[in-house]
């Protein structure tokens, strides 16, 4: 049953795992012993992080999942990584029948590393390694709890990000802190651009932190709960533009909602997909003055400038519903838009 969706491993089966390399980097005597919690590319830096300090029991991720235009059955990608290194992989489809704690208490680990795995871990599982669940989260706790910190950090305009070492307990992100590792959010940067980067700090954060948690090195600090924010997980349409916020707003939602779920809007009844943009300095009106946010204000073969609730946005790279990604110069050269227009006049219409 090792590795298969659903089971842990019985007594003396071990999970599903590739042919070690010469290095033989899984089996390598390290100072303590875990297991790794992980699903995302996000949580691989973490993984590898792991390996090298660790005797890394097992990998549990979820399961593998349909993907691409053909659904073809799909493994996530720490479970590629693992067993590119060599390591035991559980995908259980269950966790709170006592089966998979009992599982992970018979390992006798010191600790369970958790990144990105994308369930919640009821008490038996957190209580099963010695020391307990230690996660890795992607925000400056208490601040965005939940599935999509990344994103809600870029789209609410924060100048800093980070992340987070702490206990796991049953609350959702809300166990006792051991460190922090900060870092600054660049003027244009993306939601994916972030994440990339806070990928990397965590694995700094685990080579760093999980030995000395292990030592007994950090006096965990509890979270200020009425400082708590949420990140709640992403949905298709938080992906809307409202044009009626200030310009800065409008461009942090577009950097924020890349790569997934994408800014959009619409432009003469079609969905339009807006890649990346710009704060401009030019004023939010037309001719006639006073001009309702969304209308297009500039539109020439160099920029296509629109109007926000304050100031005005450049919309660099767009894209028509069913078509290419352009340049905003190419999208006016094609007449797809002219000064008048007004997007996201059609609620109704979809990206």
């Amino acid at each position: 049953m090792g590795g298969v969706a659903g089971n842990p491993p019985a007594a003396g089966d071990p999970p599903s795992r590739a042919t070690p390399d010469s290095t033989e980097i899984a089996s390598r005597k390290k100072a303590f012993r875990a297991v790794f919690f992980g699903t995302p590319q996000f949580a691989v830096p973490c993984l590898d992080a792991l390996v090298e300090i660790a005797d890394v029991a097992a990998v549990v991720c979820q399961p593998d999942k349909p993907q691409g235009r053909g659904l073809e059955l799909t493994a996530p990608p720490v479970k590629q990584r693992a067993l590119e290194l060599g390591l035991g992989v559980v995908q259980p489809t269950k966790l709170k029948t006592g089966e998979f704690g009992a599982w992970l208490r018979d390992l006798s680990v010191d600790v369970a590393l958790v990144v990105a795995y994308g369930r919640i871990l009821p008490k038996d599982v957190l209580e099963a390694p010695r020391l307990g669940c230690v996660n890795v989260h992607a925000s400056l706790l208490p601040k965005y709890r939940g599935a999509a910190p990344i994103t809600w950090a870029v789209v609410r305009g924060e100048p800093e990000s980070g992340v987070t070492l702490m206990q796991m307990d049953e609350g959702m992100d809300t166990g006792a802190m051991l460190e922090q590792f900060t870092t600054e959010i660049v003027a244009d940067e993306t939601a994916g651009d972030l994440s990339e980067r806070l990928s990397a700090l965590g694995a700094l954060a685990v080579r760093k932190g999980l030995p000395k948690y292990v030592a007994g090195g950090y006096k965990p600090i509890p979270q200020d709960g009425a400082r708590a924010t949420l990140a709640p997980i992403l949905k298709k349409e938080d992906g809307r533009i409202d044009f009626t916020k200030p310009a800065r707003a409008v461009h942090d939602h577009v950097r924020g909602m890349s790569p997934w779920p994408g800014a959009f809007t619409t432009s003469r009844g079609k969905g339009l997909k807006v890649h990346t943009t710009r704060v401009t300095d030019l004023p939010a009106t037309n001719t006639g003055g006073s001009t309702p946010p969304g209308t297009v204000v500039l539109a020439d073969k160099s920029r296509v400038v629109v109007a926000c609730g304050e100031r005005a946005i450049e919309l660099l790279r767009v894209q028509v519903e069913g078509k290419k990604a352009i340049g905003a110069g190419d999208w006016v050269a094609g007449r797809g838009v002219a000064e008048g227009d007004v997007l996201g006049a059609s609620s109704s219409a979809t990206s």
